[in-house]
């Protein structure tokens, strides 16, 4: 079975390389994180599979100056630039900020637009001007940007990061926090609209984007460049950010063009169009089942993954068990080494190992088999202990009893330990599975779309973390369900003495019998 599982997971990983474009434009795969938002690359409210958003606006056209045919790849924000070195793409957008500490890390284009931070506070604050007055204050701002940089530069004792803009902001509306440091065009999509929030006037630092590309790709960091410098000198790049509303005093500088607005700001109107809107019920309800498409493909990569990782699972750690209890010292403490190493470590800095460290030794999976692989030699550990367990439940006397009929060592293991043992651990076996089930949402931090990764997306677009949480809730429990079912058969059916009449000490009926 978990031969099959395991081809079946290789085959999936491989087929898109199969169907790589050939005959007409080759592509050019640009990495950006859906999830956080507009006005970058987000999915549209009236089209959800369609990709919108300055970047994807820039990025296609880029692609259209160079010949290619344009390929989103998603990722999360934090691996834009980790990703680079995976070759998962070409190049990376997401309001990357040209820094030092990246610069490090890969290549950067010239800058195609000027930004500054924006301090966020609620309507009716008073004594928040600048940095200074949130220095003993609750601040939020995304992980690993140059505005948490800033902050702790600037002395904030008390800096709280987000993975998106949206949970900042709703914290923020809620009390929890007393201002928000975010990017401009953040702010602006995001606080701008919110009737309940207010920018403080005074703008902070100034960020210059880049377009991220790897070190060793010298010849597309030169036709980017050159492009961009055709989109700027024909009055391209500034359409496109008049369009979503983003023109501003320093992009103008930088771009040395200073004459007055000509491309109304459709796209921003659009926006506010599309998120305005109060639906009806009827409408929400309709709106969800147009989800289910979505959900079912983010499902099946769920499931996927889920199902393969507990069958190496399975066989790894009912291996290690043996190990542990029947092989010589050497071994057996490897194995006790294995378990409690792993076990000892976050599942997420595992995949991240796999996905992003092996790469370094030259070893690099597809995401779907670096998904299954983390999370199959995660819970190897957890299942190892549960074998364990079920296998010193057997009583002692079940071995020597196989050994004085005439039974080698290993086959009073295989024929009379490991069957009782094996009825003994399907319900802890079954309970992995459902968490296994859940923490394979992890994966989506390694540019797989399962689940979760499909919940943020939605939520993100369409503002409504109940509604769409909801349903991935009662997803998750009907996938699990059927899992339930199969385990409680399955004991039912090695459960010998009660198909053959006989009740079990501890039964009622026994109890009552007695």
């Amino acid at each position: 079975m978990l031969k099959y599982c395991c081809l079946a997971a290789l085959f999936a990983a491989l087929l898109p390389s199969c169907f790589a474009a050939h005959g007409g434009k080759p592509a050019l795969r640009w990495g950006a994180d859906t999830q956080s938002g507009a006005p970058y690359a987000f999915h549209s409210g009236g089209d959800f599979g369609k990709i919108v958003g300055f970047e994807a606006d820039i990025s296609a056209e880029l692609a259209q100056r160079l010949g290619r045919e344009p390929v989103h790849v998603q990722n999360e924000w934090g691996s834009l630039i980790p990703g680079l070195g995976r070759n998962l793409y070409d190049f990376a957008v997401g309001g990357l900020e040209i820094t030092p500490e990246h610069l490090e890390e890969v290549n950067f284009s010239i800058p195609y637009y000027i930004t500054y931070e924006q301090l966020v506070v609620r309507e009716g604050t008073t004594d928040i001007d600048s940095l200074e007055d949130c220095r003993s204050r609750p601040v939020g701002t995304l992980k690993s940007s140059l505005a948490e940089t800033l902050l702790k530069r600037d002395g904030a004792r008390d800096i709280r990061g987000y993975e998106q803009e949206v949970s900042a902001f709703e914290d923020l509306s809620n009390g929890r926090l007393d201002a928000v440091l975010i990017d401009a065009p953040v702010a602006i999509y995001y606080a701008g609209l919110h009737p309940g929030l207010k920018f403080v006037p005074k703008p902070v630092g100034k960020i210059e984007y880049g377009i991220a590309i790897a070190k060793t790709n010298k010849a597309l960091l030169a036709d980017v460049n050159k492009a961009l410098t055709e989109m700027k000198k024909s009055g391209r790049l500034r359409e496109i950010l008049e369009d979503w509303k983003l023109w501003n005093t320093l992009t103008a500088a930088e771009f040395q063009d200073f004459s007055v607005s000509r491309t109304p700001p459709a796209a921003y109107e659009a926006f506010v169009r599309s998120h305005g809107v109060k639906l009806s019920w009827k409408e929400k309800f309709s709106r969800y089942a147009g989800f289910l498409p979505v959900f079912g493909k983010a499902l099946l990569v769920t499931l996927e993954v889920s199902v393969a990782a507990m069958c190496l699972a399975i066989l790894l750690g009912f291996s290690l068990a043996l190990c542990r209890l029947y092989a010589p010292a050497p071994i057996a403490w490897l194995a006790v080494a294995y378990i409690e190493v792993v076990r000892g470590t976050p599942l997420l800095i595992q995949l991240f190992l796999i996905f992003y460290g092996l790469p370094h030794i030259g070893i690099k999976l597809y995401p779907l088999v670096a998904g299954i692989a983390g999370l199959g030699l995660n819970y190897a550990a957890c299942e190892a202990e549960n074998y364990r367990a079920g296998l010193l439940a057997v009583p002692r006397g079940q071995m020597e009893a196989a050994i004085a009929l005439g039974m080698t060592r290993w086959q009073s293991i295989r024929h009379v330990i490991i069957p009782q043992a094996t009825r003994i651990v399907i319900p802890p076996v079954t309970n992995d599975f459902i968490a296994l089930l859940k923490d394979s949402s992890l994966v989506s931090m390694i540019t797989l779309v399962e689940l979760t990764g499909a919940y943020s997306q939605l939520s993100t677009t369409y503002y409504d973390y109940l509604g769409i949480g909801l349903m991935v809730a009662v997803i998750y429990l009907l996938a699990g369900l059927p899992f339930v079912r199969l385990a409680r058969w399955t004991e039912r059916r090695l459960a010998t003495d009660v198909r053959a009449g006989v009740e079990r000490p501890g039964s009622l009926s026994f109890r009552l019998g007695n």
